[in-house]
């Protein structure tokens, strides 16, 4: 872990970074405030700060006030003020400043690497539960078995294009595709290689989409696509490409290799102009003729 060591006085940077160095801690030096809050503000900056109560220009107590005001990074920033100060009403000033510990000078070394592992651990543990939130905020974004955005994202994405084709008077390409007999691969094969082909696919899916473009399971062997600024050449020509993409090449689970096929239903959205029911409506209507044809087609519902 790294961290800043805020000091101006050259004895105490030359007997705390030692200690530091000692103790297996990285170090960065600011010999003055304004030169530690510009370092902290950096990328990749010290999520620990050793920070002078006293230092030219802005003082410790500032730089603390600054961290938790303005922020810095997207982690938080652990400080601990050292001070020659002992009356409790000035710890009472760092902690309503922000501080998060208080040494007073001079200290006993075996004190500050105890102030030091505990705010680690500490700044250990506020990592852990922020991935801990964004696996929670991935999983209910996302389709577990797929990796996919799940119905209600891929949903309120296509709602949120709709709002911008408007804005913008672009069409949206709207998409619904299917896995053609897809329940006798499960029936012969097991659900282990189902899972495994719609893995398959949606990796394939994703291969074939522009980085703003979106894709998301919508349901069973569903999915829904959505292609902004496509109008329906545009989008005619995705699916056939999605269509060679699936047939180039078996699904191998398992070692068993299957060939699937399948069937798009699309339709378009001329500068976003009409409700996302409406939209997905005309592209399942468009779906079903394409399996009620023999599968393996592509059919387009009336422009919308």
């Amino acid at each position: 872990m790294k961290i800043l060591l805020a000091e101006d006085s050259p004895v105490y940077q030359h007997l705390i970074g030692g200690y530091l160095t000692e103790w297996g801690f990285d170090f960065e030096l600011a010999r003055d405030g304004a030169q530690a809050w510009k370092m902290l503000r950096e990328p990749n900056a010290p999520m620990l700060a050793l920070l002078d109560w006293v230092l030219p220009g802005i003082d410790g107590i500032e730089v603390c006030r600054n961290v938790r005001e303005r922020g810095t990074t997207e982690r938080y920033v652990y400080t601990i003020l050292l001070t020659g100060k002992t009356d409790k009403n000035d710890l009472v000033r760092a902690m309503e400043a922000g501080a998060d510990d208080y040494l007073v000078k001079p200290f006993d070394p075996p004190e500050l690497r105890a102030r030091l592992l505990a705010g680690k651990r500490i700044l250990d543990l506020h990592d852990e539960l922020a991935l801990a939130q964004e696996s929670l905020r991935f999983a209910a974004m996302h389709d577990f078995l797929t990796r996919l955005w799940n119905r209600a994202e891929i949903v309120s994405f296509l709602e949120r294009e709709l709002v911008r084709a408007k804005r913008e008077k672009k069409p949206v390409g709207i998409v619904l595709l299917d896995v053609d007999h897809f329940k006798s691969i499960n029936d012969s094969l097991g659900h282990r290689t189902g899972d495994l082909v719609l893995k398959e696919l949606a990796q394939r899916l994703r291969s074939q989409l522009r980085g703003y473009d979106g894709v998301g399971r919508y349901g069973g062997e569903e999915f829904l696509l959505v292609l902004p600024g496509c109008d329906l050449g545009g989008a005619l020509a995705r699916t056939a490409e999605i269509q060679r993409s699936v047939a180039a090449a078996p699904f191998a689970p398992d070692l068993v290799k299957v060939s699937i096929t399948v069937s798009m239903g699309v339709t378009i959205a001329h500068r976003g102009a009409v409700a996302s029911a409406t939209l997905l409506h005309d592209a399942d209507l468009a779906l079903y003729r394409a399996k009620n044809s023999g599968r393996n087609r592509i059919e387009h519902s009336s422009v919308s």
